[in-house]
């Protein structure tokens, strides 16, 4: 099986090198593909962006955090088989709010306004807090800002027909996981995984996401 890996705002695709590992040592295909470009773009061309970077047909398509907004459209680029939403921003289904405008109910008050790739301390604060030691380190190395302005400001369309599987970090320091937990079941309809973890469980419980991952998808 082949899965698409996207990384969030604020890593590079390099946050996915463990998950990656582990999915390729139990014979699957991982592909953690890089958003970033020399200029913003539209939503759609973010989708295409992924396109050009993947050979393959009916891949799994795994987002963290904010590219969950561009999920659905990156799933439909692919002809994806199934989506994973982690710790990821679930849009308004169908044409609703945009995530800037749901911002104060999705995200801690805390984190509004924090620029962890700017702050070691913040990231360790926000996004790596349940990390042994060596783990933090590497998740450091791939802090990098993805902040393009359509992410926060485009409206939902409607909601993928694609099954869904919701993954919620239950010590989320950055989106509220009892929005989380909310939005999966009812914006997509299904009851969320949960992991006892921070925002970003596929560094620090890289075995559980590839499990939940195999296992689900």
């Amino acid at each position: 099986m082949d899965f698409v890996l996207v990384h969030g705002t604020t890593q590079s695709p390099a946050g996915w090198d463990r998950v990656a590992t582990l999915l390729t040592a139990a014979g699957h295909r991982a592909i953690a593909v890089d958003l970033l470009t020399p200029e913003d773009l539209p939503v759609e061309g973010y989708a295409q962006h992924v396109r050009e970077q993947y050979v393959g047909e009916r891949p799994v398509v795994v987002a963290h955090s904010g590219s969950g907004a561009l999920l659905p459209a990156i799933a439909e680029a692919l002809g994806a088989r199934a989506l994973v939403w982690l710790a990821a921003y679930i849009p308004d289904f169908p044409g609703g709010k945009s995530l800037r405008d749901e911002a104060r109910a999705v995200l801690e008050p805390d984190w509004i306004g924090v620029d962890p790739t700017a702050d070691p301390a913040k990231a360790s604060e926000f996004l790596f807090h349940d990390c042994d030691s060596e783990t933090e380190h590497l998740a450091l190395d791939s802090l990098r800002l993805f902040n393009p302005a359509d992410l926060a400001v485009h409206p939902a369309g409607p909601a993928p027909e694609i099954p869904s599987t919701v993954i919620v970090p239950t010590r989320d320091r950055t989106l509220k996981p009892e929005w989380l937990r909310r939005a999966a079941r009812d914006r997509l309809g299904v009851t969320a995984v949960e992991v006892d973890a921070g925002h970003c469980p596929h560094v620090s419980r890289p075995a559980e996401i590839a499990g939940i991952l195999t296992g689900r998808a």
